[in-house]
């Protein structure tokens, strides 16, 4: 990795935890697709776990007083089951299908809310939520848009939304950092210096991103979460198709 890569992914960094800060999402989709040019897929996906937790660690304590519990240990119930499964079969991810899998995420996003009345606050939806977002994140590393559909139609405010995502997202990447540890050794120790360094980084864009959620009303939140995920769900399925033909 050279010093202007290292620049760059420092920079990034701090940029998608601020937009992560604002929306709860998004950041997390960016970063891994920067990732993924230079790096291999499994640590591609293991490098954005350890970056997002500490951004979505971050964020967590700072809106700390907002996480629901409840609603937090249901979903962990649904990621522990993903990740047995995931385990007992062996997986591992493939570059085109990481791509494919995330471009089309942003679907879920816009789906009528009389197709699906999908809400964490439930004991069933949170444990599917757990699941399914869980699994997500294991398998191609996001899995942001899969959780969001369980939030957005809730009566939760904008600050509990962002914050018990937030503590999902930590436990989810410890997780996927744990699953994929493996993938990691081809790193050297200056690589992992600039993983190091770019903590404080994420720490700040947080920071950054809180500060302008809390002068966001609701509405604006919900409209503009999703026309930036389905942006970046364009690359991403673009990327993919590319790859397949």
């Amino acid at each position: 990795m050279s010093i202007w890569i290292g620049l760059a992914m420092l920079m990034a960094v701090f940029t998608t935890s601020a937009i992560s800060g604002v929306f709860g999402m998004a950041g997390g989709l960016i970063l891994l697709a920067l990732l993924l040019i230079i790096l291999p897929v499994g640590t591609a996906i293991a490098v954005q776990g350890v970056i997002q937790i500490v951004a979505n660690g971050s964020r967590a304590i700072l809106s700390r007083k907002f996480i629901d519990w409840r609603i937090l240990g249901t979903m962990m119930l649904g990621l522990a089951t993903a990740g047995v499964i995931l385990w007992i079969v062996r997986y591992t991810p493939a570059l085109a299908t990481v791509y494919v899998a995330v471009g089309l995420m942003p679907i879920l996003v816009w789906i009528p809310a009389s197709w699906l009345q999908l809400d964490a606050a439930k004991p069933v939806h949170a444990f599917v939520c757990g699941f399914v977002g869980g699994g997500l994140n294991l398998t191609v590393g996001v899995s942001g848009p899969s959780i969001d559909i369980f939030f957005i139609r809730t009566t939760l405010d904008r600050r509990t939304v962002v914050a018990t995502k937030a503590a999902m997202q930590v436990l989810s990447h410890i997780a996927k950092v744990v699953f994929y540890w493996q993938a990691t050794m081809v790193l050297t120790s200056i690589e992992w210096g600039a993983v190091a360094l770019a903590a404080p980084f994420a720490i700040a864009g947080t920071s950054a991103g809180y500060w302008v959620l809390q002068r966001m009303n609701d509405v604006n939140f919900r409209v503009w979460m999703r026309w930036i995920v389905t942006g970046i769900g364009l690359y991403y399925l673009v990327q993919g198709i590319l790859l397949l033909i």
